[in-house]
């Protein structure tokens, strides 16, 4: 499959305060993690101590697709937000725009508005997997100067809601 827009080295925008934090991790998602990058090392590994260079030896699995089940790598979606992309204006009064793909207002799927439909249910339901997933698991944080105990809240009330962890 290719790439929706390919191009390198162009222009990027992140907000840095969506960036997440604070999670504590179980001791098999480090040794799973420790795997992970002991397999990807071209070269060179390093550890503080002997045992800790043979994550396989204690990794519940070190099958690479089953490295992931329970879905520990992944960001925590009730925190990341859904956007459509982003807008910047600059003090000369010129501005820069794309979409979430990337696209730029001169391509004519700028702003699909049925992909970005189809997106959202999307994003909505991989709310739904993940919270069943990590159920009972450590969350992340965003910014502490911004409220993020929504995104718990709205996990949590799913969860009891009865849809949650029963089906």
């Amino acid at each position: 499959m290719s790439r929706v827009n390919p191009r390198a080295y162009d222009t990027a925008m992140k907000y840095l305060l969506d960036i997440q934090f604070g999670r504590e991790l179980e001791e098999d998602e480090v040794l799973r993690i420790n795997f992970i990058l002991k397999k990807r090392a071209t070269r060179y590994i390093a550890a503080a101590q002997e045992q800790w260079l043979y994550p396989e030896r204690r990794a519940s699995t070190t099958r690479w697709p089953k490295l992931d089940d329970d879905w520990f790598l992944l960001p925590h979606p009730y925190k990341v937000p859904f956007t459509s992309g982003i807008v910047a204006g600059y003090r000369d009064g010129s501005s820069w725009a794309v979409d979430e793909y990337g696209r730029r207002p001169t391509n004519p799927k700028y702003k699909d508005k049925a992909l970005h439909q189809k997106e959202w249910a999307t994003h909505l339901r991989a709310r739904q997997e993940w919270a069943k997933k990590r159920f009972g698991r450590s969350v992340a944080h965003v910014d502490k100067f911004r409220d993020d105990a929504v995104g718990d809240k709205l996990m949590q009330d799913y969860l009891s809601s009865g849809k949650g962890l029963d089906d």
